[in-house]
């Protein structure tokens, strides 16, 4: 089976799945979920969330049994997901602050992956009905419309979603540039809206779990962007370590212009 052919059928099971998990997740939101703390700065984890990635790890892994899986949610079974072709990269709710904060900002984020390389992706926002979603070499789509980045190359003036303290000048050569700042508490959801051409660009400083960028990143890309590491190197996912040296997304000659004044 051609390698496109078969991403078109696992981009309909990830759609398929990217729905199934908004159905668990809504009855949760805005109805005090039970919460934990995951310890060491990993922030905080939902009933909904662990619910949804049962229902993930059951079902994608019940079409796909030959695939690996890799999942904030799931303790990583790390030498046997690295002996697959094809991994499936979830976040089985992205923005999980959102969520308890009980705003329409969080999304699930569901990425296949082989060989290092995101082939299909969905990044589903089901509070806002929002599907993105994308296949390696065909394009990227907000509920069948094409997506494509915007054109801007002046980083002042840019729009940029980043934490706040990321435009401090300390991490800027001659000071930070004079963007124009937002914010999403997803990740997920940054990447799709520079996709969109709603932002300019999007980076993180921090070190970046593969779950919350994977899907994102592919879209970003088909629609005609640019996703590097801090290093300006283009991710490679399913490693050992699944983290990405932090994150610069946008049109090319923005994300290039972005790293280039970083310090």
């Amino acid at each position: 089976m051609p390698a496109t052919e078969s991403a078109f059928e696992d981009l309909e099971l990830l759609i398929e799945a990217a729905r199934n998990a908004g159905e668990i997740a809504r009855p949760y939101w805005r109805a005090d979920p039970e919460v934990w703390d995951k310890g060491g700065g990993q922030g905080p984890v939902t009933e909904a969330d662990l619910a949804v990635d049962r229902m993930l790890h059951e079902y994608l892994l019940s079409e796909r049994p030959e695939y690996g899986w890799l999942s904030e949610e799931t303790v990583d079974t790390t030498s046997e997901r690295l002996g697959k072709k094809r991994v499936f990269i979830v976040d089985p709710i992205d923005g999980t602050r959102s969520f308890i904060h009980g705003d329409h900002n969080w999304a699930h984020s569901l990425a296949i992956a082989e060989e290092g390389e995101v082939i299909a992706a969905v990044v589903f926002l089901p509070l806002r009905e929002r599907l993105f979603h994308a296949v390696k070499g065909q394009g990227a789509y907000l509920n069948d419309e094409p997506l494509i980045v915007t054109e801007r190359c002046d980083l002042d003036g840019a729009t940029v979603l980043a934490p706040r303290q990321h435009l401090d000048d300390e991490h800027w050569q001659g000071g930070a540039p004079k963007f124009i700042h937002k914010y999403r508490p997803s990740l997920a959801y940054r990447l799709t809206l520079v996709a969109q051409g709603r932002y300019d660009a999007m980076f993180s400083f921090r070190d970046t779990w593969e779950w919350d960028v994977a899907a994102g990143t592919l879209i970003l890309t088909e629609a005609g962007g640019q996703v590097t590491d801090l290093a300006g190197q283009t991710p490679v996912f399913n490693q050992p370590r699944p983290q990405l040296g932090g994150l610069v997304a946008g049109c090319p000659n923005l994300a290039d212009g972005i790293l280039a004044r970083l310090k």
